[in-house]
């Protein structure tokens, strides 16, 4: 009765019209409580539901309550409210009679019937498996998944002494059950709470609340450009916000700068990181991401769909990126089992798809690359994976120093192009094509003439874009839960992370890892002979003056201008648009910037770096093969030779092994000192699969090469009129022109 009046009189009158004194005229005194804390929950949600999702022994029950408590609202637990209300006997009774299947569809048609609203709704452990009465709930509710580690519900079950659930039977023990159900959470929930061990039912709800103030408040999840001034609240010159699918699609700021999240990055509890101990990579990624990712842009069960695909059976190693001991306290990062065989098929075995949901229907876009090898043959293989429907509105173009790559690169790359995917030599250095590519974004007559002319948008898949940079977080923080699931460390113990890095994407993701709350002590910055970066941590001089680019055996870390050292420089910098302008500004026009001496301590504090010789890295890779039968890729051997100096040994190195040696495979037999060096790429890894290695040579590389070993590619010349042309003619053969 107390509803029908409550409805009735919302009618007439607004949240903020409504009084104390009018309500004491018409309620009780206790109506005017539930008058009050009903629109406490209606503040919050609306006429939504908060929905308690997750196993038995999750706390649904006990959270719930207090949640309910905590909102002054109504509490239905579906068990006691719902089901034993309706069948008039015990749930356990009630499974006893009927067996598996007929109880859930049972469960199912009770829970089809309930028909509530601003009420906290504690479901049954199974009532996910019943597709129909899940969607009627989802309706009207917010649905919040309480993500218990296995073992603690299994421990939990055995104080509560279950012996039995739905779904189990003759040879199905409990935890398969669990773990068989978990597939139906991933479909249902909003929004995700991590229950870690110890946690108290208190501090779970308030965890829900967090949680579902977080999915309400989308408007909070924005992002700026590194080069955005500051503003005052009142300022009516303040730019628009962008969002994540913003970020996404739009690749670069339309001031050149970066996109970066403008309340930062989430936070993970000690807590929260050990549940996911004992966890897949990809469970792992998904739990990460959807933290970082607002369900206003991603929802959890796309996102999970997403990362099932990218993480499902592209990779050779089904750990993903293993963590290997090498000697000492030193672990290998494998980061190349995916299928172009280098740590990009990690982040762009997902982009695609992230992409591909995130632009709009209207348009057609062009993804832009500058590559200096690894990252051509990953995007052009990422993005030929995703469904013919996206494939025809989505094309690429990546270009590539001609002489800068390794000739395997090459033939990968260009056995990797198709009818949306096309990639061009340029007959200059990487860096090169990276600034021609960001005069192409900045370029509003030339923007604009192919949004005129053809609908067609660019955008970018290297690391200056996001939803690219994002993925990489995950395999920094898995490495870390693998030591400790090796009991090599304590979890909370420190390590070090030593990356081979010249654009700089690979190591902010590490220090992004450690802001996040994995204890990362320090990043090591390995560089080869271009050691720009080495130079600029330092002394905090970014000196390009007199200095050219040489080409070396690791060649993926030839660049001088690294593009992503402008996202920690914005961060260190608290976000100071106006500083990291002037300094890119005089980069660009001087050629060098010196950071202030408050700003270069505040580099130093996460960041030590160092470069190796073209002679060192050699010897290491001999070293390391006659002490440990290991081969080591070019660029990991730089990052080895670095680690050997700068790490004090009080506490484990992660070197990021960021490609697989096969790409290399001259400098890989130069190094072993084998005398006879064929002349093709693919006889070159014959040789090498001759001698046994370990890992073995990489089997998708040498089918890609088997298949492609005489295909043709164009080279031009350094100008940007005429990677332009390039661009318009691949639109020009893929969209139709608009009329």
């Amino acid at each position: 009765m107390l509803r029908v009046v409550w409805n009735r009189h919302l009618k007439l009158m607004t949240r903020t019209a409504v009084s104390d004194v009018y309500l004491k005229l018409i309620f009780s005194r206790s109506s005017v409580l539930a008058w009050k804390s009903w629109m406490s929950i209606h503040s919050l949600v609306g006429d939504k539901n908060i929905i308690l999702m997750g196993p038995p022994g999750a706390g649904k029950t006990t959270v719930g309550k207090i949640v309910g408590q905590k909102l002054g609202c109504c509490f239905i637990d579906v068990d006691d409210d719902v089901l034993e209300t309706a069948w008039n006997i015990s749930v356990a009774e009630k499974l006893k009679d009927l067996g598996n299947e007929q109880f859930l569809e049972e469960e199912g048609k009770a829970l089809l019937s309930l028909s509530v609203s601003g009420s906290v709704v504690s479901l049954t452990g199974s009532n996910p498996m019943h597709a129909a009465s899940m969607a009627h709930m989802k309706k009207n509710g917010i649905v919040v998944y309480l993500d218990v580690p296995t073992q603690s519900i299994m421990d939990r079950l055995k104080l509560m002494k279950v012996d039995r659930i739905v779904g189990q039977g003759p040879g199905t023990s409990l935890r398969d059950i669990l773990q068989f159900r978990k597939q139906f959470y991933k479909k249902w929930y909003d929004v995700r709470v991590l229950c870690e061990n110890e946690i108290t039912a208190e501090a779970v709800a308030d965890k829900v609340l967090h949680a579902v103030k977080w999915h309400q408040n989308s408007e909070a999840e924005g992002f700026v450009s590194t080069r955005r001034p500051r503003y005052d609240e009142k300022d009516e010159q303040k730019s628009p916000t962008k969002y994540f699918s913003d970020a996404v699609v739009e690749g670069l700021a339309p001031d050149g700068g970066l996109f970066v999240p403008e309340l930062g990055l989430p936070k993970f509890s000690a807590g929260e990181w050990q549940t996911l101990l004992g966890t897949t990579y990809a469970e792992r990624a998904q739990t990460i991401l959807e933290k970082c990712i607002h369900p206003a842009d991603l929802p959890a069960s796309k996102l999970w769909e997403m990362v099932e695909i990218a993480y499902g059976q592209n990779f050779a190693c089904s750990k993903i990126a293993p963590v290997r001991h090498l000697t000492g306290n030193q672990f290998l990062l494998e980061l190349f089992h995916g299928p172009t065989a280098s740590f990009k098929d990690l982040a762009l075995q997902l982009m695609p798809h992230l992409f591909a949901y995130c632009i709009p229907q209207t348009c057609n876009y062009v993804i832009l690359v500058a590559t200096s090898g690894d990252t051509g043959s990953a995007v052009l293989d990422g993005f030929s994976r995703l469904k013919e429907t996206d494939k025809q509105r989505i094309a690429v173009m990546t270009f590539f120093p001609d002489d800068g790559v390794s000739q395997i690169q090459k033939s990968q790359m260009i056995g990797c192009q198709e009818a949306n995917a096309k990639t061009v030599g340029v007959k200059s250095d990487f860096d090169f094509c990276q600034s021609a590519i960001k005069q192409m974004f900045t370029n509003s007559d030339y923007t604009g003439f192919l949004t005129m002319e053809y609908g067609t948008a660019l955008s970018a898949a290297n690391s200056i874009n996001w939803a690219r940079l994002l993925p990489q977080v995950v395999y920094h923080a898995s490495a870390y839960l693998d030591l400790v699931e090796q009991k090599v460390i304590p979890f909370g113990s420190p390590i070090d992370i030593c990356v081979p890095t010249g654009n700089f994407g690979n190591i902010l993701t590490a220090m992004y890892a450690k802001l996040m709350g994995i204890p990362i002590r320090k990043c090591i910055c390995a560089s080869n002979q271009n050691n720009v970066l080495t130079e600029f941590i330092k002394t905090g001089l970014y000196d390009l003056r007199g200095r050219r680019l040489m080409q070396s055996l690791s060649p993926a870390i030839d660049i001088l201008k690294s593009s992503n050292l402008e996202r920690h420089l914005h961060l260190i910098a608290n976000s100071d648009g106006q500083l990291v302008t002037e300094l890119f500004s005089c980069l660009e026009n001087q050629h060098c910037y010196q950071l202030r001496e408050e700003l270069l301590e505040k580099l130093q504090q996460d960041l030590v770096a160092d470069w190796c010789s073209e002679e060192d890295c050699l010897g290491a890779i001999h070293s390391v093969f006659n002490t440990t039968g290991y081969i080591l890729d070019t660029h990991t051997a730089v990052a080895k030779v670095v680690a050997d100096r700068l790490q004090d040994k009080t506490c484990p190195v992660v070197i990021s092994s960021t490609a697989h040696y096969s790409k290399f495979a001259p400098a890989i037999l130069q190094a072993l000192r084998i005398g006879e060096i064929k002349q093709t790429p693919l006889s070159q890894l014959h040789l090498l699969n001759s001698y046994n290695p370990l890992p073995p040579v990489h089997r998708g590389l040498l089918e890609t090469l088997k298949k492609n070993e005489k295909q043709n590619y164009q080279a031009c010349a350094a100008d940007v009129n005429v990677l332009m042309d390039h661009v318009e003619a691949l639109i020009q053969n893929r969209f139709m022109k608009v009329f």
